[in-house]
């Protein structure tokens, strides 16, 4: 035997029926908060600030990287003296 049963009601009224905490205003006070953070960030994104943030860094990298072949390459005309 097989009984079906089919309840027309919206997720509110399921989670009140079941007992369910109602979550939607520590969503809401959440999605928020993650809002704020995302406009707050949104400073740091303009193109002055990262390119005074990567350049830096970049350029200390490409420097090392010179001194390194530099050094591979004197080393190796040492050697042939």
């Amino acid at each position: 035997m097989k009984i079906s049963v089919d309840i027309d009601c919206t997720p509110e009224e399921a989670r009140a029926f079941l007992g369910l905490p109602d979550v939607a205003p520590l969503q809401k006070a959440v999605m928020d908060d993650v809002q704020k953070r995302v406009m707050d960030n949104l400073s740091a994104m303009d193109p002055e600030t990262l390119l005074t943030t990567w350049i830096p860094a970049g350029m200390q990298g490409f420097e090392q990287m010179q001194k390194m072949f530099w050094s591979q390459m004197t080393a190796g005309t040492k050697s042939k003296d």
